[in-house]
């Protein structure tokens, strides 16, 4: 769902730390966060989804068990049927319907769900968890 102009955080320069490469960097917006916690491994995972200003996605995921803090970062930019992923240190170029299949996959979702399901079942869940 997309939100109003009205509802929309104002660009700013954003730069997200990384423990693999350099921070990655872009002028955005914060999109949608999600904080969850694992109690069998006591990790505290944060995950933020940035849009910038150039149409691309940026993910960051931080997780922190004890005094040890990971840092991931990620920017994606589609191109055509492609995404290129960079993590600050290298660039990978994967095919946008294999990264689909992949992510719903691994999130345990039935292979015939297209994207537009596959959208709308995270924002319904999305949904259900903050209510």
């Amino acid at each position: 769902m997309e939100r109003n102009d009205e509802h929309k955080a104002p660009l700013e320069e954003i730069t997200l730390a990384n423990d693999t490469g350099a921070g990655i960097v872009f002028q955005g917006r914060l999109y949608a966060e999600n904080t969850f916690f694992n109690e069998e491994s006591g990790a505290l995972t944060q995950q933020k989804l940035y849009i910038t200003n150039k149409g691309e996605q940026a993910y960051s995921v931080v997780t922190s068990t004890g005094q040890a803090k990971e840092k991931r970062a990620y920017l994606i930019k589609r191109e055509g049927d492609l995404c290129k992923i960079h993590n600050g240190l290298f660039d990978v170029t994967v095919n946008a319907a294999d990264l689909i299949t992949a992510v719903k996959g691994l999130c345990g979702i039935s292979s015939e769900m297209d994207c537009e399901e596959l959208l709308k079942a995270g924002q319904e869940t999305d949904i259900a968890v903050n209510e």
